[in-house]
């Protein structure tokens, strides 16, 4: 059962991009994230950010050689594939498709009315990161 009172999700998703700036400005622009809060080193790379998105959060940081993301993998490292995305619920998903389009997105799967409800789509981000995007808002569903 899900506490109403809790504010975000419980779980959120951790990435580590070569070029964490470019990756932050590519998530606002084409997703929709604001910044809420970017750490960098004295060399002015991130090492942790955290993004929002209505009521959800992204964590990212670069690519720091000795630490946690010596256990991560980027996309291209294993020919574009994952272990596991991100799914981000928007209210409206045809807008959010076309808005992520423009931004360049790689659409890997077209946008598309889903049989258990809502529409989805799904992309990878100029990084190569798999994104999944939809409307159902597990949530919201009884």
């Amino acid at each position: 059962m899900h506490d109403k009172s809790i504010h975000g999700s419980t779980i959120i998703p951790c990435l580590r991009y070569r070029d964490a700036h470019a990756a932050i400005d590519w998530l606002c622009k084409a997703f929709g994230f604001e910044k809420h809060a970017v750490y960098e080193n004295e060399h002015g790379r991130v090492m942790h950010a955290q993004l929002v998105h209505e009521g959800g959060m992204l964590m990212l940081g670069d690519i720091n050689p000795g630490s946690f993301s010596d256990r991560i993998v980027q996309p291209d490292e294993i020919d574009g594939r994952e272990t596991q995305c991100a799914y981000l619920v928007v209210s409206d998903c045809k807008a959010h498709y076309e808005r992520a389009k423009a931004a360049g997105a790689q659409i890997v799967e077209d946008y598309a009315e889903k049989d258990y409800g809502g529409a989805g789509y799904a992309c990878r981000d100029p990084q190569g990161h798999l994104w999944s995007v939809g409307s159902y808002d597990p949530w919201q569903a009884e």
